[in-house]
Formats: structure tokens, C-alpha cells, sequence
């Protein structure tokens, strides 16, 4: 079966359409008598030498869409949010993650926000980052960190890392947002040049 899909696919690729130009080529030099009594090397060494120079096939990138990325996003951040309720954390670093999290349902929530955001394949990746890995992660060595301040007190307070980790992805999570915010802007900038630029002609 694979062997005849591959001949399948040679009959049709560039290759093959080229040598058989150049097979027609020899067949009608052997019609005209150019030929003579060598006209099969002659059908077959124009075959080949057009088959060698076709293009080689080009194998097509796959094509990813951007709004099925985002729902493996949008699944992988209900699984954080299950995960971080079964977690205690202190007060304030508390409060941080849930205005980062809330910050993250806004951007991933369905809807025009989303299909921006499905829009730009790097702010994709910051968002997936951080709910596949950086918040998972300072959560957890948070949790490991403050057993072993147990042991070793006088060291800087476990807390005070994750304070500061989950400041610095809110940061990086208003960046995003701001980015989308801009190039929104610059889309509505772009279409009022437009219809500056018609009015005038």
C-alpha cells in the first residue's frame, strides 16, 4: 500500500512531469529521424536528464491554528486552578496569585480578547509558559522551600521569593495585555488613515 502511494505521488511530482517532457522531446527527435537507431537511449537520457533537473519536491510546513493552541492553553490553566486550590499560600502572596490568575481568565476567556491574542503566536507562548510552567513552579518550591526553612531558620523567608516571582509574571502579564492593547490601536489607527487617505481621492 506504501509503496504504491509512493509511485502514485512520483507520477505526479515535478520530476516525473519533467523527465516526461523530456521523453516527449526524444520521441519527437526520433519521429524526425534525428535519432536514428539509438531513439530508446536518446527517450530515455532526455527522461532522466529532465528528471534531474526539476525542482526537488517541497515538503509543506505544517499548519498550526492558533485558536486550537490557545484552548490546550485555556485546559492546562483549569488543571493550574485545581491545583492551586488545593494549595496554601500566606496572605499576601495569596492575593498576588489570584490577581494574576484573574488577570490570565480575562486574556484566555472566549471571545474577541482571545482571538487577538490567538493572533500573536509569541504573546501565546509567554501566556502558555506561565501557566504550564512559571506559576506551577514557584508554587511548588515555595512549598518546598518553606519545609526546609523549618530546619534552617534566619534564612530569607521562603514567602518573600514567591511574593516576588508572582510581581514579576504579573508584570509580564500586563506587558502582554498592553501589547494586545497596542496593536488593537495601531489597527484602529491604520483604518482611520484609511479612510483619511479615500476621502482625500
Amino acid at each position: 500500500m506504501a509503496t504504491s502511494r509512493a509511485a502514485l505521488a512520483y507520477l505526479e511530482s515535478r520530476k516525473n512531469l519533467a523527465g516526461m517532457v523530456g521523453g516527449l522531446a526524444g520521441v519527437g527527435l526520433a519521429l524526425g529521424g534525428l535519432a536514428g537507431a539509438f531513439w530508446p537511449v536518446v527517450v530515455a537520457g532526455l527522461y532522466a536528464a529532465g528528471a534531474l533537473i526539476a525542482p526537488p519536491e517541497r515538503t509543506p510546513p505544517p499548519e498550526f491554528d492558533p485558536s486550537e493552541q490557545l484552548g490546550a492553553v485555556r485546559e492546562d490553566f483549569a488543571r493550574l486552578r485545581e491545583y492551586l486550590a488545593e494549595v496554601e499560600l500566606p496572605p499576601a502572596a495569596g492575593g498576588k496569585l489570584a490577581e494574576l490568575m484573574e488577570l490570565y481568565a480575562r486574556l484566555l476567556d472566549p471571545g474577541w480578547v482571545a482571538d487577538v491574542l490567538a493572533g500573536e503566536p509569541e504573546s501565546v507562548h509567554v501566556l502558555s509558559r506561565a501557566v504550564r510552567s512559571d506559576v506551577p513552579e514557584s508554587v511548588d518550591t515555595y512549598n518546598r522551600a518553606r519545609w526546609w526553612s523549618r530546619l534552617q531558620p534566619g534564612a530569607v523567608p521562603p514567602e518573600r521569593h514567591l511574593e516576588r516571582q508572582l510581581g514579576l509574571l504579573f508584570d509580564e502579564a500586563e506587558r502582554l495585555t498592553a501589547g494586545l492593547q497596542d496593536r488593537e490601536a495601531r489597527r484602529q489607527q491604520t483604518h482611520t488613515t484609511y479612510l483619511e487617505e479615500r476621502g482625500r481621492s
